[in-house]
């Protein structure tokens, strides 16, 4: 999935939340800020501190006009229906709606995910209810009769004004869990939670907050300090903040899965591995900034290890260290990258540092130690493999910038999504070589002449859910039975490798490795000439790369951009067609391994009803073009992003093939 897409999304969730979760009143302050309060084993927390206009400034977006389209009516209607129903399922256990949240707030709104005590989960809702004394009193009887008929128990709290409610146990995995539900409404503020320890500590340090809260953490003060600047006065941001692996580890342990999933548990290995270096993520999301729909800003904490410097390459422990992005002065996209593409992404990694990194992490996801030196002794020594050196005839040979371009074939359906991804090549010739010998001894590659370039096309290969790769496409594999032999290990890696991008096309072209899901993609990028103009010619492009300039002036690691209209078309038709489970772009296989059943071939059903979905064309101008830039700073990374509207002044060039080769 492109990092462009991933913006367009978070633009639409937090747009969709603005619409159908925000109230319509606010006023200041009946409690210090949420962040003061919350306790330091916070693991994730989203606040609202201005409800009122955070609503207005989304409502004058473009994305705002959008859920207002008449056009947009009957998908929004069922969509809502869908979001009370899943709301009832969730906020229901607490005794609450979504239609609850819409009529008490009047200032600040929180949640909080907090880890009170080691593997225990508590969910804190906290709201401002200054100015709504009646509603908040009515929704509190309310609440309290739904949970009566959920049969549960009800007894006074040890703060003033709570309540506490036992329900019957709920049985989740193989082990019945305990349920309560906790309320307090006192001085303006409501709080309702699933552990009345909390509520009360929450309760108790309403007025003066705590010394051990969010804020005092480390991490939050870096994030709140690098992205907090960047807020203009007239803003009201929708600020987050997660603690990734904290939140991940005590979410694994609160929620058992009911039947055990097999294969690794990747949670543990990121901790194993030295990716707990990451100590928090956050930043803040506001709309309608001038010139600009939306804006967002994040800072990734990951400072260095104790006693190590900031941009060093052992500034994290082992496989960690694979997370090193280098800035560069200067990142546009080459000439040779088509001017009509949907997005384009160029990063910064030092892939050398990185496949030096791997090793630990490949032989913990696999679970047997010296399966990664396995495999790379294998393809240089075994008779029947390519015989190349990886390390030597390949990374040597590549350069520190990675490009990503992303597009679609029309008609759309379940195979259109495209994909090209280009790794810059120090020594072209030898790479080319080694990409030669790698794919000739591969039975299931073809070789294609195109544009004076030799294509090597993966053939009769099948989509599913994507996996990580660490084998040079085109290795052969020889069968063995022994699974410790390296023959074993190669087949089990490439078993996985050919899940992903299963009509992949291989060449070396234009001083890049070019990876490509389709062959006729990759023919567009290789017959694309200077001469025409391309994607750094576009007027469109020049507005965002102009607004990203403005927020990185100096190096950065990351620049991105993206037309929105043609990044979410693909996914919008097969949302309508109800056929996104079976879709087989990259993105649509993150979803199904997401949000299926993890068995092998199971199709996922479909979670959002598209039918009523109206024609794309009606809907297109609500979507403009969208930036995303990235800087390593010392503390870690730190990202900014911009959407852009609907540019006029470039007008829609259409050179999709309508009858894509390699279907």
């Amino acid at each position: 999935m492109t990092k462009e897409k991933s913006i367009v999304k978070g633009f639409t969730l937090a747009a969709l939340a603005c619409a159908l979760l925000l109230p319509s009143a606010a006023t200041a302050g009946a409690f210090a800020p949420s962040e003061t309060i919350f306790p330091a084993t916070t693991r994730g927390w989203i606040s609202v501190a201005n409800p009122q206009v955070f609503q207005e400034s989304f409502d004058r977006t473009q994305y705002g006009q959008l859920l207002k389209d008449p056009v947009m009516k009957p998908f929004m209607d069922g969509f809502r229906a869908q979001l009370r129903t899943a709301g009832k399922q969730r906020l229901g256990k607490l005794g609450l709606t979504l239609e609850d949240l819409e009529k008490v707030p009047g200032g600040e709104i929180a949640m909080a995910a907090i880890e009170p005590q080691p593997g225990v989960l508590a969910s804190i809702l906290l709201v401002d209810t200054t100015g709504h004394e009646a509603e908040t009193k009515a929704l509190l009887d309310q609440v309290e009769k739904r949970l009566i008929e959920q049969k549960a128990t009800k007894t006074a709290g040890t703060a003033p004004g709570m309540s506490v409610f036992q329900l019957p146990p709920e049985q989740n995995g193989s082990s019945s869990k305990p349920r309560q539900v906790a309320i307090s409404s006192a001085a303006g503020a409501l709080v309702v939670g699933d552990s009345p320890a909390v509520v009360g500590q929450i309760v108790a340090t309403l007025k003066q907050g705590r010394k051990d809260s969010l804020a005092s953490l480390p991490a939050y003060q870096a994030i709140a300090g690098r992205c907090g600047k960047e807020v203009p006065s007239s803003a009201a941001p929708l600020r987050w903040f997660v603690d990734p692996l904290g939140y991940a580890k005590v979410y694994q342990a609160a929620n058992p899965p009911r039947e055990k999933r097999k294969g690794p548990d990747y949670v543990a290995i990121l901790g194993r591995q030295g990716f707990d270096a990451v100590k928090g993520a956050g930043g803040l999301v506001f709309f309608d900034n001038g010139t600009r729909e939306a804006q967002h800003h994040t800072l990734v904490y990951a400072p260095p290890v104790a006693g190590r410097e900031p941009f060093a390459i052992d500034r994290f422990d082992l496989a960690a260290r694979m997370l090193r992005f280098p800035n560069a002065d200067k990142i546009d996209p080459p000439q040779w990258v088509p001017r009509d593409v949907s997005s384009w992404v160029t990063a910064q990694w030092d892939l050398a540092n990185a496949f030096a990194s791997a090793e630990p992490l490949v032989d913990d996801i696999v679970g047997e130690k010296g399966v990664f030196d396995d495999v790379i002794a294998s393809l240089k020594e075994d008779p029947d493999g390519p015989q190349i050196d990886v390390e030597k005839d390949l990374v040597a040979c590549l350069g520190s910038r990675i490009l990503v371009l992303g597009d679609y074939a029309t008609p759309i359906d379940i195979d259109s999504e495209r994909l090209v991804i280009a790794i810059e090549a120090k020594d072209a010739d030898k790479v080319a070589a080694t990409v030669a010998k790698s794919m000739a001894t591969d039975p299931d590659m073809q070789k294609v002449e195109s544009n004076g370039h030799v294509i090597w096309e993966m053939i009769d290969r099948s989509a599913s859910i994507p996996k990580l790769e660490i084998e040079t496409p085109g290795g052969a594999i020889a069968h063995a039975d022994d699974e410790s032999d390296p023959h074993h290990h190669r087949k089990r890696l490439r078993e996985k490798e050919e899940k992903f991008l299963p009509h992949s096309a291989v060449t070396v072209a234009h001083g890049h490795l070019l990876i490509a899901s389709h062959r006729d993609f990759l023919e567009r990028v290789l017959a694309t000439s200077a001469g025409e103009g391309g994607l750094a010619a576009a007027a469109d492009y020049a507005l965002v790369t102009g607004e990203m300039k403005k927020l990185f002036p100096k190096a950065s690691a990351l620049r991105s951009f993206g037309r929105a209209d043609e990044s979410v078309r693909p996914a919008f038709e097969m949302l309508r067609k109800g056929e996104m489970p079976k879709s087989k772009s990259v993105m649509g296989q993150l979803l199904n391994g997401l949000l299926g059943d993890g068995k092998e071939g199971s199709v996922r059903a479909q979670k959002i009803d598209g039918s009523t979905l109206p024609d794309f064309e009606l809907i297109r101008k609500y979507f403009g073009t969208v930036g995303l830039g990235m800087e390593s700073v010392p503390e870690g990374w730190y990202l900014a992003g911009v959407a852009l509207p609907r540019s006029q002044t470039e007008p829609e060039v259409a050179r999709r093939p309508a009858t894509p080769v390699g279907r």
